[in-house]
């Protein structure tokens, strides 16, 4: 067991009891060290735990919102005061690098401030009706319990992303984490029952946390009173929760697979564009739903802009997440490289040239996956192309019309983010036109990876639809009911229908 771990685990109110003794062995990625072992929960637990979140909605729900937003602000003072731990906590069961693992605890905090706004302004409309002494109105309900389950590269982040406003909504949550960052939820868990603990008057079980396989996530999916379930994970996964959640009726929010391109026109800042580009390919040694997986340049630029993203690469920092100046940490595990290695071996069978790949540290750390950032010059957009592939790999193309870089990126199944690098207006415009990109996200000039609170999240296609975070995502955690008010004496049906007694 981790000393350092330990440590975090206990200043961050996690007992020794919930990580020590259990069946889901828990290794960092960064070395392959033992972090903890974790008790699982069955499908009986999940069963249990729903009711228990539904008696905790029924009491939830007729708390006024602000006074519910004041217990997401609390959490939120919780996640300042831990920042720090949790961020290295992060990093030692994600692999991430230091200033990443600040930042998804940062995209809590942000996400709590803006639930907390959120808690006083949860609107609907009033209507004009057509009938004389009436009137019409819609008002958003709370919706049920909230089933959350959340994927290893943002461990803490999605399930904040989620609960933050369903907690504002009314909602309750369940949480079934990735069986490959078990600690992090636990140490999460643990500072939201801080918060819990200096609200006055909160319901038990407002937010429970389980840990397990998938038969813990498909009770959770196909119980009846879970009213949505938000997964974020592979498209493989979607397929199976979007058609038995579809099944019952129930709703889902999908955060699926993206394939995200970079589009570099002739008039592109190409300093700026390389910056843009490696960190989309690499950070997070690309294992982020928003990694740039493809640029798409110019024939006339194309080169000029490879050799200098080759030379970069190449110049990257491959180590320790944890010491500064490693930019590149490990894959999650050893199937994460072993999946890479298939792609790039595809790649070249597809003819690809491939730059890098290649395992890394492999003497100093037999029991982690580091791998060496790939670039991948590819003739055309061929099938593995447009498969996505969780690890740094870069595939580059060419184009020669702005219509034919838009129709290469469009032309994979999965549409979560896109970015365009141009000085010129008309191509910014086209490509976040109708005719355009057809991702959730589009942007001009920075990169696909990366994105703030205040903007909606998610994507089309085989991503599969959902938003979280900012603009009116809160309105997928409650329900919507039409009102109509007679304050008149008369009883005038609509459209002039007459069924006088």
């Amino acid at each position: 067991m981790n000393t350092h771990t330990t440590d975090l685990l206990n200043a961050l109110g996690v007992p020794s009891s919930a990580y020590t003794g259990g069946t889901l062995q828990v290794r960092s990625p960064i070395d392959g060290a033992a972090l903890g072992a974790v008790h699982e929960a069955s499908a009986e637990d999940m069963r249990a735990a729903v009711a228990r979140a539904h008696a905790a909605f029924l009491q939830w729900r007729n708390v006024p919102a602000p006074k519910r937003g004041e217990l997401v602000r609390l959490f939120g003072e919780e996640l300042r005061a831990h920042k720090a731990d949790l961020a290295r906590l992060v990093s030692l069961e994600a692999g991430k690098v230091t200033s990443e693992g600040e930042g998804e605890v940062q995209e809590m905090i942000d996400i709590c401030d803006f639930a907390v706004g959120l808690s006083r302004q949860l609107h609907g409309l009033t209507i004009a009706s057509e009938r004389p002494g009436h009137r019409m109105m819609e008002q958003y309900l709370p919706l049920g319990v909230v089933g959350i389950i959340s994927a290893f590269n943002f461990p803490v982040a999605v399930w904040a992303w989620n609960s933050a406003l369903a907690l504002v909504c009314g909602d309750t949550c369940i949480w079934k984490p990735s069986e490959k960052t078990p600690l992090t939820a636990l140490a999460t868990q643990a500072l939201f029952e801080k918060a819990v603990a200096r609200y006055a008057g909160a319901p038990a079980h407002l937010s429970q946390l389980l840990n397990g396989g998938a038969a813990v996530g498909e009770a959770m999916v196909d119980h009846p009173q879970v009213a949505l379930i938000s997964a974020t994970g592979s498209t493989r996964m979607g397929r199976a929760v979007g058609p038995r959640v579809a099944a019952r009726f129930g709703r889902c929010l999908l955060e699926l697979g993206g394939n995200n391109a970079i589009i570099v026109t002739p008039s592109a800042d190409l300093d700026l564009a390389v910056r843009g580009i490696l960190f989309g390919a690499y950070g997070t040694a690309g294992q982020r739903c928003t990694t740039t997986r493809r640029v798409i340049a110019h024939s006339s630029i194309h080169d000029e802009l490879v050799n200098r993203l080759d030379k970069a690469r190449a110049q990257l920092k491959i180590g320790n997440p944890m010491e500064a100046g490693n930019l590149i940490g490990p894959l999650i595990d050893q199937a994460a490289f072993d999946a890479m290695q298939q792609a790039l071996a595809a790649a070249r069978a597809q003819g690809g040239a491939v730059s890098g790949g290649e395992r890394a540290l492999a003497d100093a750390c037999p029991q982690a996956w580091y791998a060496v950032p790939a670039l991948v010059r590819m003739p055309a957009q061929t099938e593995i192309v447009k498969h996505e592939t969780f690890a740094p790999i870069l595939y580059t193309l060419k184009y020669e019309s702005l219509e034919q870089a838009i129709a290469l990126q469009n032309e994979v199944p999965q549409g979560l983010s896109s970015a365009i690098f141009t000085n010129d207006v008309r191509e910014a415009e086209a490509f976040m036109s109708a005719s355009g990109s057809d991702c959730g996200i589009a942007n001009v000039n920075i990169g696909t990876s990366g994105a703030e609170i205040g903007g909606a999240f998610g994507g089309e296609k085989e991503t599969g639809g959902g938003r979280e975070s900012g603009s009116d995502a809160w309105k997928a955690y409650m329900r919507r009911t039409t009102n109509t008010v007679n304050y008149s004496r008369e009883l005038p049906l609509a459209q002039g229908v007459k069924f006088d007694i």
